[in-house]
């Protein structure tokens, strides 16, 4: 039986930096992890040298983490046709991404599509589009863009499976392409997870292609399916439920994808403040047999 590929999201600080991830992932039970190279509301950024990767993977391969997920800082808009220097902001700040994603050693940076800002989705798509060509088509790094499924608050695109096979069939480079299947974001765009995972499957293996998936984000949600709200909650407190996500954890067609928890912090008794991760119990249940 091949080992699952689990994780979190955890942070990258201080001055261990990504050794400090490593050690906070590991301290969870985690095989694999994913982290901001940067806060992900700025673009202040260390110097690639001041990140103490050579250390982290050093100590990770002592750890047994073998494979890390970068995620793309939600200042990137590439969706934006609204305001022009947003969109170039975008796309200079992904271009840099890219190269401190390869830097860290990782193949799968996480992007959130974009949102259309009222202009509309086909002119936010086109937008997106023209935005990964202007990226992709002078970047040589191996590294794939994983496009996020999104929930579908206000005007985020990505919340369909077909509006993301239309980006797919825009971008020159193609194979450069991926999906970060998020289960939280999934539900709340009206994907009945709950009651028919093998149906959402389907219906993701015939738009887009089940081969697609780098990434996995397990989250449980806060709201009811179709909510179109992103609220994610803890496994199995939330309107998925465990059974069904511990089924895709468990799902042998992603076993070589990293599934990644990014459920809220949660209170320590008799506090009402989140400041206890809940990640080494959540994956040590998502894990039992």
């Amino acid at each position: 039986m091949q080992k699952i590929k689990i994780g979190s999201h955890v942070k990258m600080a201080g001055k261990e930096m990504f050794l400090g991830s490593v050690k906070e992932a590991e301290s969870y039970g985690a095989n694999v992890l994913m982290l901001y190279t940067g806060a992900p509301q700025n673009t202040v950024r260390k110097e690639i040298g001041a990140l103490n990767i050579e250390a982290g993977w050093a100590y990770a391969k002592e750890a047994g983490i073998e494979e890390i997920v970068v995620h793309a800082p939600y200042i990137i808009n590439l969706g934006n046709t609204v305001k022009p220097e947003t969109f170039e902001l975008a796309v200079s700040f992904l271009e840099k991404e890219i190269k401190r994603t390869a830097a860290m050693r990782s193949r799968i940076l996480v992007l959130h599509p974009g949102a259309h800002v009222g202009a509309g989705e086909e002119a936010g798509i086109l937008q997106i589009i023209k935005g990964l060509n202007l990226v992709l088509d002078k970047n040589e790094d191996d590294v794939f863009i994983a496009l996020e499924t999104m929930a579908g608050k206000g005007s985020e695109l990505g919340a369909t499976f077909e509006e993301i096979k239309a980006i797919y069939e825009g971008v020159h480079k193609k194979d450069r392409l991926r999906v970060c299947f998020d289960t939280c974001h999934v539900n709340d765009a009206g994907y009945h997870l709950a009651d028919d995972y093998e149906g959402v499957l389907q219906r993701f293996d015939e738009v887009i292609g089940l081969s697609q998936i780098a990434a996995i984000h397990v989250n449980d949600s806060m709201n009811s399916c179709g909510a179109r709200k992103d609220r994610h909650a803890n496994i199995g407190k939330g309107c998925i439920g465990f059974d069904v996500l511990r089924r895709i954890v468990h799902d042998s067609r992603f076993a070589q994808i990293p599934k990644i928890l990014e459920t809220p912090w949660i209170c320590e008794e008799g506090s009402d403040k989140k400041t206890l991760p809940p990640y080494r119990e959540e994956i040590a249940a998502l894990l039992k047999e």
